[in-house]
């Protein structure tokens, strides 16, 4: 009984750890002067999805999609207070979606491949999260927010919104994204071998 309540203790005290980290992450990547941060808080996502499965890794993408929202409704973050603006209650499903779809498909992916090779399933784990997030940004303005991303390109004086959002988001943010991920999912691998134990 006392192993397990402290298995509980240390998951709670790791998750809210790992979630203080997404708010710093993300509040950090709201100073950056570009039109649409760059997400750096996929990263502790991870590692709580591959510690505790798909529900933390859900949770997780929910703390970063409470982020997200606030920054976007304080003004903090321009894209998302515009996308806001003009269509609230799309912005905010399809930001609650690529979070906690991130996190929780993150977690799947983990637990699937777990037991053939950590390291393989770490890696491939740390490529899924920002896959699922960029993917289901990409459809979201591709079907229900179109309008009014488009609409925001143009207030940016950016003459062709698709290229803006297949160059210039998918081609740069996602890319910055993806290679942190991969980059740092050895260090992933290490450092949920020596949390498991």
């Amino acid at each position: 009984m006392k192993t397990e309540n402290h298995a509980k203790v240390r998951r709670l005290v790791t998750l809210a750890l790992l979630a203080a980290l997404i708010v710093v992450l993300q509040s950090l990547s709201t100073l950056f002067p570009a039109v649409t941060p760059v997400n750096l808080t996929l990263v502790p996502i991870v590692i709580g999805a591959i510690l505790y499965g798909p529900g933390a890794g859900a949770i997780l993408g929910g703390v970063f999609t409470a982020v997200v929202l606030i920054a976007g409704f304080t003004g903090t973050d321009v894209f998302t207070s515009m996308l806001l603006g003009s269509a609230p209650v799309w912005t905010v499903l399809v930001c609650a979606v690529k979070g906690v779809g991130c996190g929780a498909a993150a977690g799947a992916v983990y637990r699937l491949l777990q037991n053939k090779n950590r390291f393989v399933a770490c890696l491939l784990t740390a490529v899924v999260a920002p896959i699922v997030n960029s993917g289901v940004f990409t459809i979201g303005v591709l079907t229900v927010l179109r309008s009014s991303f488009e609409t925001i390109a143009a207030s940016f004086e950016i003459a062709d919104a698709m290229q803006w959002l297949f160059v210039g988001i998918l081609g740069v943010n996602f890319l910055i994204e993806f290679t942190v991920n991969v980059v740092l999912s050895s260090a992933i691998a290490y450092i949920t071998k020596v949390a498991k134990k």
